[in-house]
């Protein structure tokens, strides 16, 4: 408080004279202290040094006492008006005041007004490279600083090197992204930080990302998920190897290296989902990524060759009776002089020329299915080349199980379908079997395995509660690596065991029954005017007899003797399509009802017979492919078996 003496005159009338007189007045000031914050920043980051500043007007601050306050609770007191508070911290974040003292009169004391402080923790940077895995020279890089829980418009922007935080690389007041085309001297170390532009504080600096630099354009393997030539209409995967795959996309050509014409990806594979003649050729990949694209070399070329296929329309392994059937032999080389063979239960193996179909071409048309057309079809060259087998089963009944001809890759889908002979629709719901089991019940007459695996393999059916149930048909799952490899014995045998009970099967009825094996040769005058040396196919009808009181499963084999070559008097036997031999057989049992008034039950073998003419004769061979698929495995019933031909 302040005080402040002044002299006020008055002035009196009394009649027509007037006093004057002289009045002393004492006026009183309050002087209030002043509390200032610098800086003065409506928020504060952690860590800043904030100084507070208590102002007293018209006095000496040496005859004054100064005390801080924080709230009620008092801080420090000193003969200075500023308090300095170093490193301020978040749980600082309060109202402040000064309270003054005079040192001479103690009564004579004054409080500031108030101050708050908000202090807030301080921002941390976040750098960003793109792309994060190996960059290579003449590439875009970007180095991005991110402010955590702010907008980029409230800072401007600097980028170090190595840890030099004093001397920014580049610096920002717009863009927080720091672009720039690399040379090998540009990797190291970097970090960055923000200062806001309202008040110039800082964040804390980014951890460091690491840029490397390689100097050598990186080039991707190109694979296929199948060795050798690929099957029309079954998949190939094709796979863009790149060990710096982070941020990649991916672009394939065809026949050329042409970038006006290439296929984009967003992954390292490009799939073929069924082959068709025109996939065949010539393929490259490469990957591209950033803005503009940085592209890797081309790799090197690979080829796609297709080969021979059986394609069946409708694909599908069961038909109806009466429906028309398509099957034509299809590939990337000329199909010119490949003609459509079956082998059926009449143990015959015929051409479609035979009169079973009409044909056009290397396309075979069956007008009206029967059941005598159920068996196995493959194409064949006139060198005795041969496709992959499928097997077509007719059936009188009104439903069959609509599933694939080919065996299905593994890691696929597999999607099988309940038809009806009557297409109305009903609200009853199929059931799917495998291996007699049931698997699902679907109101949508279809079940699906989305990724088929090994375990998968199997006998399907499918049953609709009033219509009936479907044949039988045998599902094949061939590996994903290996697509023209074995794709299994359909009853889980081996070589060895297989063969051995072919031997022992033909060895029992030829002793108990005293049958002999009946073989149908093609003879050599036929080979000599089809100008090749075909293996020939024998196909025996043996009789169980009364022996066999109970009628067992139809059983259809492959059997295979994988890559050996063998030499007859310094000549080699070629192999089939040049990967393996091949020893194919049929076993089936089943009732003939054609010999005389009984019945019997009867075991088909379809055996491969290497005939000798001479010394000097090269033997070729002919057999169904290794990829073999089978889909009747028939119980029949049981019954008494008579026989007219008892031994």
């Amino acid at each position: 408080m302040g005080v402040e003496h002044s002299i006020v005159q008055s002035v009196s009338h009394y009649g027509d004279s007037m006093e004057f007189r002289s009045l002393s007045v004492i006026l009183l000031h309050y002087f209030k202290p002043v509390l200032t914050v610098r800086p003065d920043w409506p928020q504060i980051f952690s860590g800043e040094t904030i100084t507070l500043r208590c102002s007293f007007p018209k006095s000496s601050v040496t005859q004054w006492t100064f005390y801080w306050y924080r709230e009620s609770t008092e801080l420090h007191r000193s003969d200075e008006n500023l308090y300095v508070l170093k490193h301020i911290k978040v749980d600082q974040s309060s109202k402040y005041y000064c309270y003054i003292s005079d040192k001479q009169n103690q009564r004579d004391s004054y409080w500031s007004n108030t101050v708050t402080l908000t202090v807030t923790e301080r921002p941390k940077a976040s750098l960003i490279l793109v792309p994060t895995a190996q960059s290579f020279t003449g590439e875009k890089v970007t180095l991005r600083c991110d402010i955590q829980g702010h907008t980029d418009t409230e800072w401007s922007y600097s980028w170090y090197k190595d840890g030099d935080s004093k001397h920014p690389v580049h610096s920002s007041d717009v863009k927080r992204e720091y672009s720039f085309s690399v040379v090998e001297s540009d990797r190291g170390k970097y970090t960055c930080r923000g200062k806001r532009r309202s008040d110039s504080q800082r964040s804390e600096i980014s951890d460091a990302v690491t840029l490397t630099v390689s100097a050598e354009k990186p080039k991707p393997e190109l694979t296929s998920s199948h060795k050798g030539a690929a099957l029309i209409g079954n998949p190939v995967v094709l796979y863009c190897k790149l060990d710096q795959s982070a941020g990649w996309r991916f672009y394939w050509s065809k026949h050329s290296q042409s970038p006006e014409n290439e296929t984009k990806t967003e992954t390292h594979s490009y799939t073929i989902s069924s082959v068709s003649v025109s996939d065949g050729g010539q393929y490259w990949c490469r990957a591209g990524r950033g803005n503009p694209i940085y592209y890797t070399n081309y790799s090197d070329a690979l080829w796609i060759n297709t080969t021979i296929s059986l394609m069946v329309s409708p694909s599908r392994t069961q038909h109806f009776i009466t429906d028309s059937l398509s099957l034509s032999c299809e590939g990337q080389r000329d199909s010119t002089g490949w003609r459509v063979r079956r082998y059926t239960h009449s143990e015959k193996v015929s051409d479609c020329s035979s009169g079973w179909g009409s044909v056009t071409g290397s396309t075979c048309s069956i007008s009206s299915l029967n059941t005598s057309h159920t068996g196995v079809y493959w194409c064949e060259s006139g060198s005795g080349e041969s496709s992959n087998p499928v097997n077509i089963t007719g059936t009188k009944g009104d439903v069959i199980l609509d599933s694939p001809v080919h065996p299905v890759t593994e890691g696929g889908p597999l999607t099988l379908r309940c038809l009806c002979r009557d297409p109305k629709p009903s609200n009853l719901t199929p059931e799917f079997y495998k291996d007699g089991s049931l698997l699902q019940t679907q109101t949508t007459g279809e079940m699906t395995i989305h990724t088929v695996s090994k375990s998968d393999e199997g006998l399907y059916h499918c049953k609709h509660p009033e219509k009936g149930e479907s044949p039988q048909s045998w599902i094949s799952v061939r590996a994903a690596e290996s697509a023209l490899g074995l794709v299994g014995v359909v009853v889980g045998l081996n070589f060895a065991v297989l063969f051995f009970i072919l031997l022992i099967l033909l060895w029992r009825h030829r002793i108990k029954k005293g049958h002999k094996l009946q073989t149908n040769q093609m003879s050599e005058q036929k080979q000599r005017e089809s100008g090749t040396e075909d293996t020939q196919l024998g196909y025996a009808a043996v009789q169980a007899g009364d022996a066999a009181d109970e009628l067992s499963d139809v059983i259809y084999s492959p059997v295979l003797k994988k890559n050996k070559n063998y030499k007859g008097k310094g000549e080699d036997i070629p192999e089939w399509d040049s990967q393996s031999e091949c020893i194919y057989s049929n076993l089936h049992s089943g009732t003939a009802t054609d010999v005389g008034a009984g019945s019997m039950e009867i075991i088909y073998a379809e055996v491969e017979v290497k005939m000798k003419k001479n010394s000097k004769t090269k033997h070729e061979k002919v057999c169904v492919s290794a990829d073999t698929v089978y889909s009747e495995l028939k119980n029949t019933e049981k019954r008494s078996l008579k026989s007219e031909h008892e031994s």
